[in-house]
């Protein structure tokens, strides 16, 4: 998002694009973030937690989850974070385990987002016009739309299944570290954070970023195999 706003105020992005990207991410913070801290707390809630839904967390209301630091960095570098959903571990049976899975929620709520989205955008782009036309047509746009939400949300997946605290990769990792590891991890649990803050800035500066790298990887997965599903219905029935 920062380079298409540093290359509009330039004066060399294109305006149809930047005001583009602008609305894709208000969408993905008000509508995507909230169903991934959602998905934690009902999936906590599955395995025996209620203190997410307790703290009113099961709700697609923003209000509930945004984070100002983490909804300016989704703004800025393309990947953000909400507030974390409360979990007291002591109330699972299996707690490594089911503190990994309420981790896994969110990851997973994006990435079931993002192919919801990216097959709306391909679905959109069958009624482009087959001619070349200089005007953009509304079908162009809302594909266009649509198929950069899904892009998102795979990065917000990507990135928070990164192993650093309080990411959610952190937890995940929980079902596979012993204890004792675990709880010294846990320890710097706030230097990691700055950590992870300075990796994120240092990889927007490289000219290829990893996160961006393994994002475009499952993106191009994903929209392959929805383009050729899509376009083998639409042959059927058009």
């Amino acid at each position: 998002m920062l380079r298409y706003i540093l290359s509009y105020m330039s004066g060399d992005g294109d305006p149809l694009e930047f005001i583009l990207m602008i609305c894709v991410t208000v969408f993905v913070t008000l509508c995507c973030l909230p169903v991934h801290e959602a998905a934690h707390a009902w999936m906590a809630e599955k395995l025996g937690d209620s203190t997410g839904r307790l703290s009113g967390r099961i709700t697609l209301s923003p209000f509930a989850h945004l984070s100002l630091m983490g909804t300016l960095m989704l703004f800025l570098f393309g990947f953000g974070f909400a507030k974390p959903v409360p979990v007291n571990i002591r109330n699972f049976k299996k707690r490594k385990l089911y503190m990994g899975l309420t981790a896994l929620a969110g990851p997973v709520s994006n990435l079931i987002l993002a192919v919801i989205f990216i097959i709306i955008g391909y679905v959109c782009a069958l009624f482009m016009p087959t001619e070349l036309t200089q005007t953009v047509s509304v079908a162009q746009i809302a594909s266009m739309f649509f198929v950069n939400v899904g892009y998102y949300n795979i990065c917000l997946a990507v990135f928070n299944l990164i192993p650093f605290p309080p990411l959610d990769g952190s937890r995940i990792l929980t079902m596979f570290l012993p204890d004792k590891i675990y709880y010294r991890v846990m320890q710097y649990e706030r230097y990691l954070l700055y950590a992870l803050f300075a990796l994120i800035f240092l990889f927007n500066r490289l000219p290829i970023s990893p996160l961006s790298a393994v994002s475009d990887f499952i993106f191009d997965g994903i929209g392959t195999c929805i383009e050729f599903f899509v376009n083998l219905i639409a042959n059927l029935f058009m």
